[in-house]
């Protein structure tokens, strides 16, 4: 089973970008799906979250209204579409599968994580 993060890369503050979560050896399609970052020297935070069938999502507070996940059921994938990049979210991005259906902000909650792709915002 694997995750496979990417998207990411170098983008001026104000900027935007789309991430993508293609999985691979199973289906997630029932499973909710996520997305955490970890900027350089601080923990791993959450960012969003979407149930298994896209009717529920979830942001942390510092991304709402910035931020979009949505989900394909059908190529296995989640994505993050991310505009008005701020410095402040300069980090490396990690898509995860959770074990249940509808989502949360809780990592302990998810069983399977990606690699993760690198996201850099300029000032």
């Amino acid at each position: 089973v694997q995750l496979q993060a990417s998207g990411g890369g170098l983008v001026q503050a104000g900027g935007s970008l789309r991430l993508s979560c293609a999985a691979s050896g199973r289906t997630f399609s029932n499973n909710a799906m996520g997305w955490f970052r970890q900027a350089p020297g601080k923990e791993r935070e959450f960012v969003a979250a979407i149930s298994w069938n896209g009717g529920r999502t979830y942001y942390v507070d510092s991304v709402k209204g910035r931020f979009t996940i949505s989900r394909d059921n059908a190529k296995n994938t989640v994505y993050l579409e991310m505009n008005s990049l701020k410095p402040d979210d300069t980090a490396v991005y990690y898509c995860a599968a959770d074990r249940r259906s509808v989502g949360g902000s809780d990592p302990t909650r998810y069983d399977y994580w990606g690699q993760g792709t690198l996201v850099t915002v300029s000032s």
